[in-house]
Formats: structure tokens, C-alpha cells, sequence
């Protein structure tokens, strides 16, 4: 029933923009509409910190709704990093960890974000919280080998997820419901280390909805020398779970825990197997 009064009011939605862009008028409003959507802007408090997030859709409105509650073990992880310490946000998204751990711990991270439609709320959410000096976007996939291959998006949505590069798979193995493709250049890490000359990172977040252990199979020389990764694995995805386990073991790291939070948890949702993985050097 939920899904059905959704599907109407989009298409109500999409009436009246078809409707009013006929008119120089209904133009100009649609214009402001837009332009006022993409300057509205929420605040957030976690731990004593106070951030500020472009926030246009109500995905964006929903994320920073649930900051504190939806991963809570990856603000944990962030917190437990050291100041000043080097980060890679493969996956960044919009960019929520990337800004907190840039504002909470000092540090210098690399936000690896590939999405043409999460860039820009990227950049916006960056600038906001006046760390633009210490978080650099990286608009390049990563992946297992130099290429270049399409984006495969099953969401065009600002802030959307569950896309992925050059792998026709999504975050569950299977084939990814796809609405919209891009070609674009992929790079693995190593090659972010010696071709871009991106400094070696102490620690790595990555959470790219599928591909995660291709990744790691393309960057084994940079996992093995950083301290901790928190990796988001779908226990379900047997392929993905065998190799990040056993690349990541072999990197000489080991499972100090995976977790997600009560929300998932106590949730309907597909993600019911789904974990972020904290991995640590002994």
C-alpha cells in the first residue's frame, strides 16, 4: 500500500512539472524549486560535535535524521582514530564520515566517490564544514585493475547507493537493477598511490555496496601496511565474504568484530546479514 501512494504521488509530482514547464512561469518556479531544495542545509549533533549537511531529498533529510543510529560502529571506529591521522573514504557518498572524521579527529582524508550525482552534495557538505582543506575529493572508481568501464547506477538520486563499477553486480551478487549508465575511468589502489601520489593511508573505510573484495584484491600492497580497515561485507555474498575475509588475513589484519546497529537490526530490511567488519593489525 506504501509503495502504491508513493508511486502516485510521484506521478502526480511528475504531472505538474510536465505540466508547468510549458509556461515561462511554471519554468521560473521549477527553477526555484530546485535551486531552493539544493540550498536547504540541516544540522547535526553527535558527540559534542555540531555539523551541517546539504540536505535537498528526503533520502538526505533521512541520513542525517539517523547519523547517530543508523552506524553507529563506524563513528565508533572513527573515534578511536588517532588525530591527524591519514583516512580513505572509498565510498564516501555525501560524505557524512568523511566531514566527521575530518572535524572530529583532525584527519586528512581521500573521499573516493565516483557518483556524478553525490559530488556535488560531496563538495557542498565538505565546504560547509570548512574542511576543505583536509578532506580531497577523488572522483575515480576504485577497483581490481586500470581501466575503464561503465558505472552502473540503480539510482539517480542525490545521496543515492547500491551502484557499482565495471561489475555488472550489486551489493547482493546478483545483477544490479540498473537505470543509468556512465563510462569512466577505474583505478586500483595502488595505482592511487603511485600514479595520483595519494599518501599512504594509516586507515580505510570502504563501503561501495559489492565490489569490496575486488578492491582489496587490486590494493593488497596498501592494505598491508595500514593499521585498520571497516569494511561492509553482506555475509550473504559467499564470494565477497570468502575474499575480503582471506585478503584481508592475509594483509596480516585480523576481525577484531563486525557489527550493525539495532535499527538494521530490529529492521525488515534486506541487510539483516549485512556488516561493517573492523579489521586491526596486531
Amino acid at each position: 500500500m506504501k509503495s502504491k501512494i508513493i508511486s502516485m504521488v510521484k506521478y502526480v509530482l511528475q504531472t505538474i512539472v510536465h505540466i508547468s514547464n510549458k509556461t515561462k512561469i511554471g519554468q521560473y518556479l521549477h527553477t526555484e524549486m530546485v535551486n531552493k531544495a539544493m540550498q536547504q542545509v540541516s544540522d547535526v549533533s553527535h558527540n559534542g560535535l555540531k555539523l551541517k549537511f546539504s540536505t535537498p531529498t528526503f533520502l538526505n533529510q533521512f541520513r542525517i535524521r539517523t547519523f547517530s543510529s543508523k552506524e553507529p560502529e563506524t563513528l565508533e571506529w572513527i573515534d578511536s582514530i588517532p588525530e591527524g591521522a591519514k583516512l580513505w573514504d572509498v565510498g564516501a557518498n555525501v560524505g557524512l564520515y568523511s566531514v566527521y572524521a575530518a572535524k572530529k579527529r583532525n584527519c586528512k582524508v581521500w573521499a573516493f566517490e565516483p557518483s556524478v550525482f553525490n559530488l556535488e552534495l560531496l563538495a557542498r557538505n565538505i565546504f560547509l564544514n570548512e574542511v576543505t582543506n583536509q578532506v580531497c575529493i577523488v572522483p575515480l572508481a576504485l577497483s581490481d585493475s586500470l581501466q575503464f568501464s561503465q558505472m552502473h547506477m540503480s539510482s539517480t538520486d542525490w545521496g543515492g547507493a547500491l551502484s557499482t563499477f565495471s561489475h555488472d553486480i550489486g551489493w547482493d551478487g546478483k545483477p544490479i537493477h540498473q537505470v543509468f549508465e556512465y563510462q569512466i575511468p577505474g583505478i586500483t589502489m595502488v595505482d592511487a598511490l603511485n600514479r595520483l601520489e595519494i599518501p599512504q593511508p594509516d586507515y580505510i573505510k570502504m563501503d561501495v555496496d559489492g565490489i569490496e573484495h575486488l578492491i582489496l584484491q587490486g590494493g593488497l600492497p596498501v592494505i598491508e601496511k595500514v593499521k585498520s580497515v571497516l569494511v561492509e561485507v553482506n555475509d550473504d555474498f559467499q564470494e565477497q565474504a570468502e575474499k575480503c575475509n582471506s585478503l584481508l588475513c592475509q594483509a596480516g589484519l585480523f576481525l577484531k568484530e563486525k557489527r550493525h546497529s539495532e535499527m538494521i537490526d530490529n529492521s525488515k530490511s534486506v541487510f539483516q546479514n549485512t556488516y561493517n567488519q573492523i579489521w586491526m593489525r596486531p
